[in-house]
């Protein structure tokens, strides 16, 4: 498989050299922030948008990224250019550095950059024609004055929780309520419950990472005159719903068809969905920064 590595300085093509201190406190305790972004026919998808979330990411935990956006910006082109690859998938992470065995950021000299761009794993291709089976979870997503879940940080456990949930219960994702009993989102992606031709979404006020992906939804909507609502909703919005799908870079769009064990609508994967998934494929084909 194609790899690409930018390691806090230096580039390497191999995993076994791409070695990190043991002291690094992203490591350690995971302090720092990351993207998920999609690289689709040669153009980097919304990488301006990843970028403004990495650095209000980095802003809400006090973390200097020692680079500038534009920098920032060159160096993930430049990982990416050197996968040979038209399509990938890319992980930028920006850590707090190395320190000590203490937790105090201050023992941080300066922050770290790690970027990796390699091949996609999606979801197989039957579970786009076939949907997925979701449950819900008891792991409560992390309240807004706990950890604020719109940082995206690399402590992922709460998320991580849900989806041994998840697995335990044999299904391929879960749903996150938040402390108040509304639906947040999934372990890994955001939701959508489709009724009546209108669309419905959890607000961010109730525990949801705003995924680009849900962005580009919301906008797609939008532009075709699809009634797009982001409100508070509870378990019972989706089972009723006639359709359901969640959102993110790795997953796309993905079509729900039974939560809990009951069907969504008619059990089956929606045409709306369809043509929603079409309309965002037609968006990847000219929506991002080219690398080459």
């Amino acid at each position: 498989m194609a790899l690409s590595i930018y390691l806090d300085g230096k580039f390497v093509d191999k995993k076994e050299d791409a070695t990190v201190s043991i002291f690094e406190h992203g490591l350690l305790y995971g302090d720092g922030v990351f993207e998920g972004i999609r690289v689709y026919n040669g153009l980097v998808f919304r990488l301006e948008d990843h970028m403004g979330r990495l650095f209000n990411s980095a802003k809400g935990i006090d973390l200097k990224i020692p680079v500038s956006k534009e920098e920032m910006t060159e160096l993930v082109l430049e990982t990416t250019r050197r996968t040979g690859l038209d399509d990938c998938y890319i992980r930028l992470l920006v850590t707090r550095g190395i320190g000590d065995l203490g937790i105090d950021p201050r023992k941080c000299e300066k922050a770290a950059i790690y970027i990796i761009a390699t091949g996609i794993a999606l979801y197989p291709e039957d579970r786009y024609e076939q949907g997925l089976k979701v449950v819900t979870v008891s792991t409560r997503r992390t309240r807004p004055d706990m950890l604020n879940p719109q940082f995206k940080s690399l402590n992922y456990l709460n998320n991580i929780l849900g989806k041994m949930e998840a697995n335990r219960m044999g299904a391929d994702e879960g749903i996150m309520l938040n402390a108040e009993g509304y639906v947040a989102e999934c372990t890994a992606d955001n939701i959508f419950a489709a009724k009546n031709r209108e669309l419905f979404t959890p607000p961010p006020y109730h525990g949801i990472l705003e995924g680009i992906t849900r962005k580009v939804i919301i906008e797609i909507a939008k532009e075709n005159n699809v009634p797009i609502h982001e409100r508070g909703m509870v378990l019972q919005d989706f089972i009723a719903a006639d359709e359901v799908f969640l959102t993110g870079s790795g997953a796309e769009l993905i079509p729900v068809v039974e939560i809990d064990g009951r069907p969504v609508g008619d059990g089956k994967v929606g045409d709306g969905f369809r043509e929603l998934r079409k309309l965002f494929q037609e968006r990847t084909k000219y929506d991002g920064i080219p690398f080459k």
